[in-house]
């Protein structure tokens, strides 16, 4: 793994927890020092800090997923949704605002991890196609397009929606959402997540896709009947 930060006290907290989860863990202070080792020796896994000098973590980011898809957890300072959402565009699969428990994020990257062996599974064993109407999903291949038009979604992305799409019509709770995607418990915080992952997919498939039922979670609405 990677963590990246320019702050020595929190990088070496975060480094010093994974390693005691079993992780081999690699530290950079800022981005090109990051984009240095991912280029020498690609991690499975990275802690991402947005506020980084040299080339910021979203940049970072970009560069990284243009490259290759490794999975990223990005650290913010501000609790701000634009930050969040810039970040998810970018390709990050989750975040965490600063200050933050770094017992949460070592529970976040071992549901990040299970996330990752799931998707390999279902690769090797793909489930069917699913149309709702006019979206399409492929498991196998990890592709969606909406009106025949391909959207790119982040892997998070791609999970929430095959998810909800499952479940057509049905309203899905926040928290069976955390479990289901992220696999995590219903005990750990964290469903404002699940908001901005679900405002990304508004914003690449189309705000009337998604019905937001207050208080309660989300329900997927293509229309026509499952094919």
């Amino acid at each position: 793994m990677l963590v990246v930060d320019d702050e020595p006290t929190i990088a070496a907290s975060v480094a010093a927890r994974l390693r005691a989860e079993g992780f081999i863990v690699d530290v950079a202070h800022d981005g090109p020092g990051a984009l240095d080792r991912v280029a020498a020796d690609p991690p499975d896994l990275i802690v991402l800090d947005v506020m980084l000098p040299g080339l910021d973590g979203l940049e970072v980011c970009r560069r990284i997923h243009a490259e290759r898809p490794i999975p990223i957890i990005m650290l913010t300072a501000r609790d701000e949704e634009t930050d969040k959402l810039v970040g998810l565009a970018v390709g990050a699969d989750d975040y965490l605002t600063k200050p933050f428990s770094i017992r949460e994020l070592a529970a976040r990257v071992h549901a990040l991890f299970r996330r990752i062996d799931r998707i390999a599974d279902a690769a090797a064993a793909p489930a069917a196609r699913i149309v709702l109407g006019d979206l399409e999903i492929d498991p196998a291949q990890r592709r969606v397009r909406r009106g025949g038009t391909p959207a790119h979604l982040t892997p998070t992305e791609f999970d929430l929606l095959t998810e909800l799409a499952a479940h057509p019509r049905q309203v899905l709770a926040r928290e069976a959402l955390l479990a289901r995607v992220w696999g995590w418990s219903v005990a750990t915080s964290g469903t404002r997540t699940v908001d901005s992952h679900v405002k990304a997919l508004r914003r690449k498939l189309g705000a009337d896709l998604i019905r937001t039922v207050h208080g309660v979670g989300y329900a997927l609405e293509a229309g026509g009947e499952p094919a």
